[in-house]
């Protein structure tokens, strides 16, 4: 069984550079509160730690 993560975001995307708002988009996040269950792949962990301010992982899996 292949490792996941729970996702939340917590942070808004207004008043944020591009780039930070195409990797809420990039994790399957828009709107405030809303959790995703991710893989646990080194691409998503860098995606989830360039954004420390906006999203919260909540949960490990697997």
């Amino acid at each position: 069984m292949a490792k996941t993560i729970v996702v939340k975001q917590i942070g808004s995307p207004i008043r944020r550079p591009q780039d930070q708002r195409q990797t809420l988009i990039g994790l399957g996040l828009n709107k405030m509160h809303k959790t995703r269950e991710l893989e646990d792949t080194p691409s998503v962990r860098g995606m989830v730690n360039k954004l420390p301010h906006l999203v919260k992982i909540i949960e490990e899996r697997g």
